[in-house]
């Protein structure tokens, strides 16, 4: 996996998704990201909403197929962040 491939991930996370999750008032955490699996967790007042499942097939997944169309994207939730998470943000991608 390269870093270019991690970096666009994070881009995307920070700047495309963090601030569609944070206007309803949650929280965007990237657990892990390889070119077999992208895996992020929603937390705040996104935890167990039954809205995060819309977020994921209808904002989530598209926001990746342009980018890493074949790599499945796993989205969890709840108030405990797994470990190793990175809070996703504008500004919080790596440069």
């Amino acid at each position: 996996m390269s870093q270019a491939f991690v970096t666009e991930i994070e881009r995307i996370c920070a700047e495309v998704l963090s601030p569609l999750v944070e206007g309803d008032g949650g929280e965007l955490w990237l657990v892990s990201v390889s070119t077999t699996a992208i895996h992020l967790h929603l937390s705040g007042m996104c935890s167990g909403c039954p809205g995060a499942t819309l977020t994921h097939d209808h904002f989530v997944v598209p926001a990746f197929r342009v980018f890493a169309p074949t790599t499945p994207v796993r989205t969890t939730t709840g108030a405990l962040i797994p470990g190793g998470a990175r809070r996703m943000r504008v500004g919080s991608a790596r440069a």
